[in-house]
Order: structure tokens, then C-alpha cells, then sequence
């Protein structure tokens, strides 16, 4: 794997901020759930966090400039050390750090109950599971609560969990002693160095099974199908995801819940075009509603609103229509639907029509080079002389 300062793309003088920043940056990008998947993007998505982790932290940072990724492992770093560093652990990370309004849009669940059993090791918490909620405007305009239909993993009846046989009970693991870690010495030209791993055993729980439940197979946990209420708060894009804190797949044996994270997607709206908080709506007018103004109907997320278009209009001109757009997220602000008029011109001219309009280029003058408002009152004033034969 590359240099780390190489993978974030950051000079090796750079401050914390700017190494937040850049990995902030890789990690949107190279995100699995924003690449359907991708293997390679899952891999880079680990390699730049990886660099981050130890480049965030000022003892492994020095560690790592002194003596480089060895250095980092002597001293026990993380998923950079004796242990591998997989994607999980790089999505923990990523939710640990930037799973807030401030980082990747993340929007924490403020009601997410704590597991009953508050002493289970985190080395069995269950993995995070992510869906996808599909959105459409309106619903963003307003906010939304959603019923979701999730399969998790739930515990066990039969073994309430513990993944042991009834009548049995999982036993200490004789190689770690129930301590479900094993730790390693090693010399080098620059010191001694502790590493601690996972028991190779019992893989960090400190116990085993001798006598593995038949229902879940001693995994202590059962596939079902469950609803979910979620509140979608209004003003989110499809740049933000909500954390469901201890709502997803319950652990292995015993293990607490992992969190549920809901991927939000805004559906395109073929009427509308979302410039952050304001939409805009392209209205296309005849020549003479663009000449002559009128009033006409325009779709909002609301229904329809009646426009009055001013006589003269230019093609590209924008009218507001106030507070009709999306509420910022988490403010009280809402923003405008902004209605942009588009002159259509007719290919397919009735005889009459087109003897109307070379009678109206008869009288007409040349465009102008600039085009400012006001300045076609007298020609319009020529156009009407025209048609009532004045």
C-alpha cells in the first residue's frame, strides 16, 4: 500500500484539519454505497482510512514518520497494527468520526435505546446494516415519517443468545484464559514492543462453545423480518444518511446491536431542478404571453400557483414565488421556487399564422445587441399598431 500522506493526497507538514479534510473528501468519493458496491472502491475506502487513523493521532503520526507502517504496528495502532485492518473496522471509523451533521450528512437517531445488556464485549457487536429510502421532493419539502421493512439478525429464542445448547453454558477459552487477547514481544533495533491481538482460539470473545445450539448452529442469533419507524426531517439530499444507534443486527453469542444507517435518496422531480434550498421550474410561453403578459397555472410541491407573467418578458427571466422551495435542514429558512420563463418558437406554422408574422416583420426592427427591460416599449407599441391596422 502506498505512503499514507500519498493516499490522502496531503503534504507530510500537513495539519489535522487538512488531513480531516482530505480523507473527508476520499471517503465520500470512494465510498461503497455511493459506487453500488464497487471492490475496488471498498478497497481504496479502506486504504485512505487506514492512513487516517494513524495520521489523525499525534503519538502514532510520530510513530509512523520516525519508523514508518513498522513502527506504527510495534506500538499496537489500531487496524494499522498486528491486526488486519478491514473494511468494517474502516466503516466504524467513518461513522465514529463524521457520522454527524458536520461531516458526511449523517443524522443521528436522537431516540436510539442503549442494549439491555450493557456488558457485552464490543468485539461481538453486531455489523451495521445500511438500506436505501427512496424520497421524493414533497416529502423532503415537508419532512416524513417512513415504515421501513428490514431483515436483521435478532437473538436466538432457544439459547436466548449465548449460542450454547440448552442446559449448557459456554466455557473460558483455555489458550487466553477468558481474556480473549493474546499478547506478543518483539525486539527490534529500536526497543521492545507489546502487541495485543484477538485469541487466535475463541476470536477475542473469551469463551467457547463446546456444545453449540441446533436452532442458530451456536451463533446465538436468528434471521427475521422486521418494521421500523424512521423520521426523515425536512430539507435533506441525497448527501445525507440517518444513524439508527443499536437498531441493526444483534451480535454473535450474545454480542450488542449494530446500528442501522438509512441511505437517503432524493428521487429526480422532472418538473423541478433543486439549487440547494430553491427549485427551479422552467416555464415555456408562447410569443405572445411573452409579449402581451398574461397570467398562467405553475406546478409547486404544494399543487399549482397562478403566475402573472409582465408584458415584455425576455426569454431567461426568472420569477420568485416566495417560500415555495425546500426549508434548509435544521433551520426555519425555506427557500423560493424559482419559475424561469423560456420563449418557445413555433416549427410548424399554420398559413395563418405565418402570414401574421411576416406582416409583424414588416414593422419590426432588428434585435438589439443588449437586451434591457423597459426597452421595448415603443416597439411593442408599433407591433400593436400592426394588428389593429392603426
Amino acid at each position: 500500500m502506498a505512503d499514507y500522506y500519498q493516499l490522502l493526497g496531503v503534504p507530510r507538514d500537513a495539519s489535522a484539519e487538512d488531513i480531516k479534510k482530505a480523507y473527508r473528501k476520499l471517503a465520500l468519493q470512494h465510498h461503497p454505497d455511493r459506487n453500488e458496491g464497487s471492490k475496488e472502491s471498498e478497497e481504496r475506502f479502506r486504504e485512505v482510512t487506514e492512513a487516517y487513523e494513524v495520521l489523525r493521532d499525534s503519538e502514532k503520526r510520530a510513530l509512523y514518520d520516525r519508523y514508518g507502517k513498522q513502527g506504527v504496528r510495534g506500538a499496537g495502532g489500531g487496524g494499522a497494527g498486528g491486526a488486519a485492518f478491514d473494511f468494517n473496522e474502516a466503516i466504524d471509523i467513518f461513522m465514529r468520526d463524521f457520522g454527524g451533521f458536520a461531516g458526511f450528512g449523517g443524522l443521528e437517531d436522537l431516540f436510539a435505546h442503549r442494549s439491555a445488556r450493557g456488558q457485552r464485549t464490543s468485539s461481538r457487536r453486531g455489523k451495521t446494516v445500511r438500506i436505501r429510502l427512496p424520497l421524493t421532493l414533497a416529502e423532503v419539502a415537508s419532512g416524513v415519517s417512513k415504515t421501513i421493512r428490514v431483515s436483521l439478525l435478532d437473538e436466538c429464542a432457544s439459547c436466548e443468545g449465548s449460542g450454547a445448547e440448552a442446559g449448557s453454558a459456554p466455557a473460558a477459552c483455555r489458550t487466553c484464559g477468558g481474556s480473549g487477547e493474546e499478547r506478543h514481544v518483539q525486539r527490534s533495533i529500536v526497543g521492545q514492543f507489546v502487541s495485543v491481538q484477538p485469541c487466535r482460539t475463541c476470536g477475542g470473545e473469551g469463551r467457547v462453545i463446546e456444545r453449540p445450539c441446533p436452532t442458530c448452529s451456536g451463533d446465538g442469533r436468528l434471521r427475521s423480518e422486521r418494521e421500523i419507524e424512521v423520521e426523515v426531517p425536512a430539507g435533506v439530499t441525497s448527501e445525507n444518511f440517518l444513524t439508527l444507534r443499536g437498531r441493526g443486527s444483534v451480535g454473535p453469542r450474545g454480542g450488542p446491536r449494530g446500528d442501522l444507517v438509512v441511505l437517503l435518496e432524493v428521487q429526480d422531480d422532472p418538473r423541478f431542478v433543486r439549487e440547494g434550498s430553491d427549485l427551479v421550474h422552467e416555464l415555456p410561453v408562447t410569443f405572445s404571453q411573452a409579449a402581451l403578459g398574461g397570467e398562467v397555472d405553475v406546478p409547486t410541491l404544494e399543487g399549482v400557483a397562478r403566475v402573472k407573467i409582465p408584458a415584455g418578458i425576455q426569454s431567461g427571466e426568472a420569477l420568485r414565488l416566495k417560500g415555495l422551495g425546500i426549508p434548509e435542514l435544521n433551520g426555519n429558512v425555506r427557500g423560493d421556487q424559482v419559475v424561469r420563463v423560456v420563449v418557445w418558437t413555433p416549427t410548424d406554422l399554420t398559413s395563418e399564422q405565418e402570414e401574421v408574422l411576416r406582416r409583424l416583420a414588416e414593422v419590426e426592427h432588428s434585435a438589439p445587441d443588449t437586451i434591457r427591460r423597459g426597452s421595448h416599449k415603443g416597439f411593442w407599441s408599433r407591433v400593436k399598431e400592426a394588428f389593429t391596422g392603426g
